[in-house]
């Protein structure tokens, strides 16, 4: 069985499998064909390099343009602090990528999420009991659209592009509903005082995010779910094939990008201290963005955690440095549209470069 995951997985780009896969590994060949430095960047050591790089010359701009006030250690912080919330939606982001899904509900998920945790009963029961039941709720919530998602793309053989798209319009629609269009702020002041509080100088969200992107490495990268979800994304049918449930494991990855969902959304009540049907708008759009820019494929099959945090890191940072310089959103969603095209062709050229 481990055999046929391991074909799978190659397909897509090399992964640990339970037993060595015959011949060479999978871009040696292609680097011997293409050579030096084609090679080197084709392959994921270069990709993330090419990242880190990418983040390097927008701190570099940043420092030129706006100075001090980029360089300051206060705006690292507000940066690794607004970077947070779409991180942990990008981390579970990836792995419904992996598996050769796409999710278009995670914003109105988040506000959803938000809306339904910072009610008045809910709060209320907070009050009477602990804020623990605020956090509770929004995990709740947003694991209950993740599993409706997961349920229809999987048992129903929707596409998940039509299953998310309605998902975003029902969401953000009942978030409207419960809130009445109004901003429901929160009142439990060990709630705030917890999220928005500090460890040795580094925010609390911040933290949560480190710990989301180290869990989400090690399950993607060192267990048999990681594999799994990397096989049913490279090959859905070979994997059956192999004795993977694919409609289970489907299930699981939407289940695990909703509960992501419901961390950011208690992450973004704790930063803005309320909770809005307007809260996550066009998250889909920097969660796939930071998803895809470092190779991760839309079509499934390989995915990789680290070169996500490096997406939403330079995204943040690119956000970062057009605010301080004044210039508008729309520019900036001119530019994050313009580095998922080009990611996206990266990832075309790259593909036939290894067919060849």
């Amino acid at each position: 069985m481990s055999a046929d995951v391991t074909k799978v997985d190659r397909a897509g780009e090399p992964v640990v499998a339970d037993s060595p896969p015959s011949g060479p590994p999978v871009g040696g060949p292609t680097a011997g064909r293409h050579g030096g430095l084609a090679g080197l960047l084709s392959g994921p050591a270069g990709r993330s390099a090419g990242l880190v790089l990418a983040l390097v010359l927008l701190v570099v701009v940043g420092i030129i343009t706006a100075g001090d006030r980029f360089a300051s250690p206060e705006n690292a912080l507000t940066i690794l602090r607004l970077g947070s919330v779409i991180g942990v939606v990008s981390v579970g982001m990836t792995f419904v990528i992996s598996g050769g899904g796409i999710d278009l509900s995670v914003g109105a998920i988040v506000a959803l999420s938000s809306v339904w945790a910072t009610t008045v009963a809910t709060q209320t029961m907070a009050a009477n009991y602990h804020w623990i039941v605020m956090v509770v709720a929004a995990l709740v919530v947003g694991g209950v659209c993740g599993l409706v998602n997961g349920v229809l793309v999987a048992y129903g053989r929707m596409a998940p592009f039509i299953v998310t798209l309605a998902m975003l319009a029902a969401a953000r629609g009942l978030a409207e509903l419960i809130a009445k269009r109004r901003t429901q702020i929160v009142r439990e002041r060990g709630f705030i005082d917890f999220f928005g509080g500090s460890v040795l100088g580094i925010p609390v969200l911040v933290i949560m995010f480190a710990i989301v992107a180290v869990a989400g490495w090690v399950l993607l990268n060192r267990t048999t779910f990681g594999r799994r979800t990397l096989a049913i994304g490279g090959n859905p049918e070979a994997a059956r094939l192999a004795g993977i449930r694919v409609q289970h494991q489907t299930m699981y990855l939407y289940i695990l990008l909703g509960v992501a969902c419901g961390i950011a959304a208690v992450m973004l009540m704790a930063r803005t201290t309320t909770g809005t049907s307007t809260h996550g708008t066009l998250y889909e759009l920097d969660a796939i963005a930071a998803v895809v820019i470092r190779g991760t494929l839309l079509s499934g099959g390989r995915g990789t955690v680290v070169g996500t945090v490096l997406g939403v890191l330079i995204f943040t940072t690119l956000t970062n440095v057009f605010t301080l310089n004044n210039l508008d959103t729309s520019t900036q969603a001119v530019a994050k549209g313009a580095i998922i095209v080009a990611a996206v062709l990266l990832q075309q050229r790259v593909s036939r470069t290894r067919s060849t």
